[in-house]
């Protein structure tokens, strides 16, 4: 249970830190296409993390109601 809760807790950090560099690429896509496109780069990086770590925080089959 306690790494359920870690791992929720990193999710949701990352999930942050995702809006935060997707902000920040919006704000620079009009005058530096570049950097935005590296900020975007790592958004999508963190993307993909918080969605492995959705999949493992999932419900274990055994406990779904069939």
């Amino acid at each position: 249970m306690e790494t359920a809760l870690n791992i929720e807790d990193k999710r949701k950090n990352l999930k942050i830190e995702y809006k935060q560099l997707l902000e920040e690429a919006y704000n620079l896509s009009q005058t530096d296409s570049a950097m935005s496109d590296v900020f975007e780069f790592s958004a999508i990086q963190l993307l993909n993390e918080i969605n492995q770590l959705k999949y493992l925080n999932r419900e274990p089959i055994s406990n779904l109601d069939l």
